[in-house]
């Protein structure tokens, strides 16, 4: 497999994937990891990927099920990195497309997924603020090509009735995010907040929503925290970066 300069192949135990990074234009961090081992995905389940990245939540999730697994990207040089980790894995239920994300319909028919899955861009550009001067970077970081709404409508338009969306997301935007599952009829089903330690406010929040769900229902899941008090991961963690 021919890598940049700047490229390095990683693994992921727990998922016996390997996958490009690159530091100086994307590399995937726990949250990808966390997305993936929250999402249900099914043994026939049809996947989605949004804002994919280098790929690394689809690739993640694609060795659970036997059916297509669709990546969408914008960035072209985070898109060729996530179809060489296809190749590199030997995927032949992977595809991978470069383009806006808004586009994904014309690529995926409507109504005919059962999962989609996004690590979004977590941060709003505000006038006067100051985004990294990585484009790269940026873009994969700060809201400048999408939203959570155009995430949220997307997925609704792509998912099957009762079809599940899972998502990474800011705990501080929390009240936006349910709002905006809830106006694109996702209804949010299950919330799970990510803390660095256990005495450490949440700096994640992993939430499934379901198209066309009950607007009742939703469950708040026991927080889970990445760092002992030694700072070795906790056992939960080292299940979703390692196996059991």
């Amino acid at each position: 497999m021919a890598l940049l300069p700047d490229e390095r192949i990683d693994q992921l135990q727990a998922a016996g994937v390997a996958i490009i990074q690159s530091k100086t234009v994307f590399a995937f961090s726990l949250d990808a990891v966390l997305l993936a081992d929250f999402a249900v995905v099914k043994k026939h389940a049809r996947v989605v990927d949004l804002a994919a990245g280098n790929g690394a939540v689809g690739l993640f999730v694609a060795p659970r099920t036997d059916a297509q697994v669709t990546l969408i990207e914008l960035q072209p040089r985070l898109a060729d990195m996530a179809r060489r980790s296809v190749a590199l894995n030997g995927f032949t239920n992977v595809d991978v497309h470069q383009l806006d994300l808004r586009l994904a319909a014309t690529v995926v028919p409507k109504d005919s997924v059962d999962v989609v899955t996004c690590n979004p861009p977590y941060f709003k550009v505000a006038p006067g603020h100051v985004t990294n001067p990585n484009d790269h970077l940026a873009l994969a970081r700060h809201e400048l090509t999408t939203d959570f709404a155009t995430v949220a409508q997307t997925a609704a338009g792509l998912l099957k009735y009762q079809g599940k969306a899972f998502f990474v997301h800011r705990p501080d935007r929390l009240a936006e995010l349910l709002h905006t599952l809830e106006a694109a009829q996702l209804a949010p089903k299950r919330v799970r907040f990510i803390h660095p330690k256990a005495d450490r406010e949440a700096n994640m929040v992993l939430i499934e929503a379901v198209k066309a769900g009950k607007p009742d229902g939703i469950r708040i899941l026991p927080p889970l925290t990445v760092y002992a008090d030694d700072g070795t991961y906790t056992p939960a963690v080292q299940e979703a970066l390692y196996g059991k």
